[in-house]
C-alpha cells in the first residue's frame, strides 16, 4: 500500500517541492544514474532525483509526500502511434476484437439494428478474418460476405471497419445508400471485392472504403457545430481517462485534420488536455499548402500540445492484404499489395514539409513500401544537404527487405513500429508471405537496434489495446495469445523495450529535452507501477497494474 503524507517538522526548506516521491524503485531511463530512491517535484519540473536523504531536503509543511514503499516507478508511457480521437470514438461503436468468429459479429449487429432507430449507422471495429474460427462461410479470399450482414440489419446502414483500419465491410443497406454495385469500379489505390459471379461481397480495401466511408461522414455532417464540438470533446475525455488509467503521459496522433487541430488548441487554451498531445497533420495537399505554415506548435498550452508532423500512406495492411510487396503473397500470387499514395504527389508533401519545418511520418507495412519510402527520404536529404537533424520516420516498417533495414540508421530514418503488430499478427504473417521472407525482415526489432535505428514504440489504438504492458510484453518475449514464440531472436531487451516506450518516443517528437526521463528540469510525468518491468518474473509482466499516473506534477490517476 502506498501512503500519503503530509510534509512535517515545521522545517525551513529553501527548495520547497509540491510532490515528493520516496522509497521507490526508480528507473530514470537516464544512463548516468539509471536507478535513485527518490524524486523531488515543483510545481510541473522535476528538481531533484538522488537518495532518500538527499530528496527529505525538499519536504516543506505543504509538501505532499508519497510513500512508494519499494514499489516501481518511471517516466511515463509515450504512446508513439496511435489515434487519439479513434481511441475516444471506438468507445462508441461496436467493439469486434474479440469475436471468435462471424457468426458473432452479425449476432452484435443484429442486437444493435434491434435497438436502433431505423436509418442510424451501425458502426463496429476490430474484426480480422485471419483470426476467425471457423473461416466465414462464403467467403472471398478469406473474407466474409454481407448476406447473413444485411439481414441482421435490412434498415439500418452497417459499417464494419477492419482491425488494420485498411477495409470495412459494409451491409446492403449502406451500399445501396453509396449506390454501389457489381458495376462500381475500383478507385486508384482500391478494390471492391467481388465474388465469382461479379457480386459485390460488401468488402472495400484502402481508398475504395471511402466509398461507404463519406455517405457515413455526410450522415455525421449533419450534426451542427455545438453537437460536433460536444462529440469531439466527449471523445478526448474518453481517449485520456482510459490513457491515464494505463499509464500514458504523452501520446503521438498518427493523423488529424485541421479542424481537429482547432479543436485540440481551443481545449488547450482552456487547460483542458489532460495528456500530452504530438499531433500529425493530414488533411488534402491543397488544404495543407494553404495552412501547414499556420499550424506549427512546439509546446504550446504548457506543454501539452505539439503539431510539428505531417502524416501520409505509402500502403496498406498486410492483413487485407494492402501492403505494398516486392514479391507477390503467398496466398493470393496474382497481388502484391497497393501503393495507396502516388510517390509523385508524397514528394511534393515531403518539399512542403522541408519548407515548413516539418516532420514527415509515412505509413509503410510492405517491403516494398519501406524501401520506396527509404528511397524518396533519401533524395530528400540529398536534395536539402542544409536541413540537419531531421528526424522523419517510418510509421509501422513492420516487413523489410534484408537490404533496407541498415539504411534507417544510415539515414537517420526512425522505425515507428508497434510491438503487439507481431505477436497480434505472428498467426498470419507466415501464410501471407512466406517464413523465409518472415525470418528475414518481419518486425525486426533486434536487427534494426544492433544496425544503429532508432525505435519508438505504440499500439496503433484502436486497432490494438492502448494498453503499454501489453505492448512492452510483446516486445521482450514475442509472444502470442498461444504461448508460442515468433522469430524470438528478434526481442528486445527489456530496457530497450522501456525506452522504446519512454525516451525513444520523447527523441522522435523532439522533446527528448523536456520529458522521457527522469531528470533535473524535465516534465514531472511519471508512472508507478505494481511489478518491477526490467526485473519481475516475464510470467508476471502481463499482470502489472497502474497504481498512479501523474503529469505536469499532478496526480490525474490513483488506482482504488
Amino acid at each position: 500500500m502506498l501512503l500519503f503524507m503530509q510534509g512535517c517538522g515545521g522545517k525551513t526548506v529553501k527548495d520547497k517541492a509540491t510532490l515528493v516521491l520516496l522509497n521507490g524503485n526508480i528507473a530514470t531511463m537516464e544512463d548516468s544514474k539509471p536507478h535513485v530512491e527518490a524524486v523531488a517535484v515543483r510545481n510541473d519540473t522535476i528538481i531533484a532525483v538522488g537518495s532518500n536523504n538527499d530528496i527529505k531536503n525538499y519536504v516543506g509543511d505543504s509538501t505532499k509526500v508519497i510513500d512508494l514503499n519499494g514499489k516501481f516507478m518511471m517516466p511515463g508511457f509515450n504512446e508513439s502511434h496511435a489515434h487519439f480521437l479513434g481511441l475516444g470514438e471506438s468507445r462508441q461503436f461496436l467493439d469486434l476484437r474479440e469475436a471468435k468468429n462471424w457468426d458473432e459479429i452479425v449476432s452484435m449487429v443484429a442486437k444493435a439494428a434491434d435497438q436502433s432507430i431505423p436509418g442510424t449507422w451501425i458502426i463496429g471495429g476490430g474484426w480480422h478474418q485471419e483470426k476467425f474460427n471457423p473461416k466465414p462461410n462464403p467467403n472471398v479470399n478469406g473474407y466474409p460476405v454481407h448476406k447473413e450482414l444485411s439481414k441482421a440489419s435490412p434498415e439500418n446502414p452497417v459499417m464494419l471497419i477492419h482491425a488494420s483500419g485498411h477495409a470495412v465491410i459494409a451491409n446492403l443497406k449502406a451500399m445501396q445508400i453509396a449506390g454501389v454495385d457489381r458495376n462500381s469500379k475500383d478507385p486508384d489505390g482500391g478494390k471492391i471485392e467481388h465474388d465469382s459471379l461479379g457480386n459485390v461481397t460488401g468488402v472495400f480495401e484502402e481508398t475504395a472504403e471511402q466509398l461507404i466511408r463519406k455517405y457515413y461522414e455526410d450522415y455525421l455532417s449533419k450534426r451542427n457545430a455545438e453537437q460536433i464540438y460536444n462529440d469531439h470533446t466527449k471523445q478526448i475525455k474518453s481517449a485520456s481517462d482510459e490513457c491515464l488509467q494505463k499509464g500514458i503521459t504523452s501520446f503521438t496522433d498518427a493523423g488529424e485534420p485541421f479542424e481537429v487541430i482547432n479543436l485540440m488548441k481551443r481545449l488547450s487554451n482552456f487547460n483542458k488536455l489532460s495528456i500530452r498531445l504530438n499531433v500529425m497533420v493530414i488533411d488534402s495537399f491543397t488544404a495543407m499548402k494553404e495552412k501547414l505554415k499556420d499550424y506549427l506548435m512546439i509546446g504550446y498550452g504548457n506543454n501539452y500540445l505539439t503539431v510539428r508532423a505531417i502524416k501520409q500512406y505509402m500502403d496498406g495492411a498486410l492483413g487485407s492484404r494492402g501492403a505494398w510487396l516486392l514479391k507477390p503473397y503467398n496466398d493470393l500470387p496474382q497481388s502484391d499489395g497497393m501503393e495507396v499514395t502516388p510517390l509523385p504527389l508524397l514528394q511534393k508533401i515531403c518539399d512542403l514539409a522541408i519548407e515548413n519545418g516539418f516532420q514527415m511520418c509515412i505509413h509503410a507495412i510492405g517491403d516494398r513500401a519501406n524501401r520506396e519510402v527509404l528511397n524518396l527520404y533519401e533524395k530528400e536529404f540529398k536534395d536539402h544537404p542544409d536541413k540537419k537533424d531531421m528526424r522523419w520516420r517510418i510509421e509501422h516498417a513492420q516487413l523489410l527487405s534484408g537490404k533496407d533495414i541498415p539504411r534507417f540508421g544510415q539515414l537517420h530514418v526512425i522505425a515507428a513500429m508497434q510491438g503487439i503488430h507481431c505477436t497480434s499478427d505472428a498467426s498470419f504473417v507466415p501464410t501471407k508471405i512466406g517464413m523465409l521472407r518472415a525470418q528475414e525482415g518481419a518486425y525486426v526489432w533486434r536487427k534494426l537496434i544492433n544496425s544503429g535505428a532508432t525505435i519508438c514504440n505504440g499500439t496503433d489504438a484502436p486497432v490494438e489495446d492502448v494498453n503499454p504492458i501489453k505492448c512492452f510484453y510483446a516486445s521482450v518475449t514475442r509472444k502470442t495469445s498461444g504461448g508460442v514464440e515468433f522469430f524470438p531472436d528478434q526481442k528486445m531487451t527489456r530496457i530497450e523495450a522501456l525506452k522504446s516506450y519512454t525516451i525513444n518516443g520523447a527523441y522522435a517528437s523532439f522533446e527528448e529535452n523536456i520529458k522521457g526521463s527522469i531528470k533535473i528540469g524535465k516534465l514531472a510525468d511519471l508512472v508507478v507501477l505494481s511489478n518491477d518491468l526490467l526485473k519481475c518474473p516475464e510470467d508476471q509482466i502481463q499482470s502489472t497494474t497502474v497504481l498512479y499516473t501523474i503529469v505536469g506534477g499532478k496526480i490525474l490517476y490513483k488506482s482504488e
